[in-house]
């Protein structure tokens, strides 16, 4: 027996007077709401209504659990309309990881906006160098970067591009002169980014051939943000990811070298569990991402491929 729907016709029954009206308002017929009323009384082992043939009649047992079904049905309908409503309408703690430069550099300054434009999403961002599993750990959204994604029961949406460029401080390259091929790497304090992403070795493709340099041990960092400020400060050159470079070269602290070179292309991803019966918090913070990241790459991009007199 389906408890609920026979509190349904129980209470509909008590509120119409009778079985018939009750029935004709549910669209069923009178023997089946008679026989639900009678498997809930049953169950229950107590008599709810008192029969005749002209009236009925809520008994003690009946009129208190007739009250204790009509709270239980409004709990259970609101609970309802409102996961029904979390597909229509943004609202709730959106819990979204994202590696931690994108979260900083990117989708910090973003979350601001996404914000004023959905007032009632609670946006939970967490930041970690490591790759979460989302089910586990109970996110909605994770971004990630990756240049294919591997296959899992995720959905993946790409929401941009993203590449590292090598790079030094201008007082650095005025002592040590400035590399302008591949070989004259090897003359430099070339610092190591310690990435889980990226890795820490650097791989150019010259002329069709992969060629790797390994950066020394002098100086190593795990954090994008840290090594933009060891690299400013004349430490040596380093590699960055554009979103990091570009604010570095627009403050004058860093320029590019060797310029032709891209390394590390990777696809920007948001991870979710399923597209079926998708939360408006989740498709709307993804929507966002998709227009605005394009945006914000396509700035940090124009400025790392404008020429400089170091390049």
């Amino acid at each position: 027996m389906d408890m609920f729907q026979a509190m349904r016709v129980f209470t509909r029954v008590v509120d119409a007077g009778s079985f018939t009206a009750a029935a004709q308002a549910l669209d069923l017929s009178t023997a089946q709401v008679s026989r639900l009323v009678s498997e809930l009384e049953n169950h229950l082992q107590a008599r709810l209504l008192q029969r005749t043939t002209r009236r009925l009649s809520l008994t003690g047992v009946g009129s208190r659990y007739v009250e204790r079904c009509r709270q239980l049905l409004h709990e259970l309908d609101a609970a309802s309309a409102e996961a029904s409503g979390a597909r229509l309408k943004p609202k709730g703690c959106l819990r979204v990881h994202s590696i931690t430069g994108l979260g900083t550099q990117l989708l910090a300054p973003l979350a601001s906006r996404f914000s004023e434009l959905y007032p009632e999403v609670n946006l939970d961002l967490s930041l970690s160098q490591r790759h979460p599993d989302l089910l586990e750990e109970g996110h909605d959204v994770v971004i990630t970067l990756a240049r294919v994604l591997p296959d899992s029961e995720l959905v993946g949406q790409h929401l941009g591009s993203t590449y590292s460029v090598v790079c030094a401080a201008p007082a650095y390259l005025e002592q040590h002169g400035i590399p302008q091929h591949l070989n004259d790497l090897s003359g430099h304090r070339c610092l190591r980014l310690v990435d889980p992403v990226f890795g820490d070795s650097w791989t150019f493709s010259d002329k069709g051939i992969e060629r790797q340099v390994r950066p020394s041990e002098t100086f190593q960092v795990n954090v994008a943000e840290a090594m933009a400020q060891a690299a400013g400060a004349g430490m040596g050159v380093c590699l960055l990811p554009d979103l990091i470079a570009a604010k570095a070269f627009q403050q004058g602290k860093l320029v590019r070298v060797l310029p032709q070179h891209r390394l590390h292309e990777r696809g920007i991803y948001a991870l979710y569990p399923s597209r079926r019966f998708l939360d408006a918090k989740v498709r709307t913070w993804v929507e966002f991402l998709k227009e605005e990241i394009p945006k914000a790459f396509s700035g940090y991009q124009t400025i790392l491929e404008t020429p400089s007199y170091w390049a």
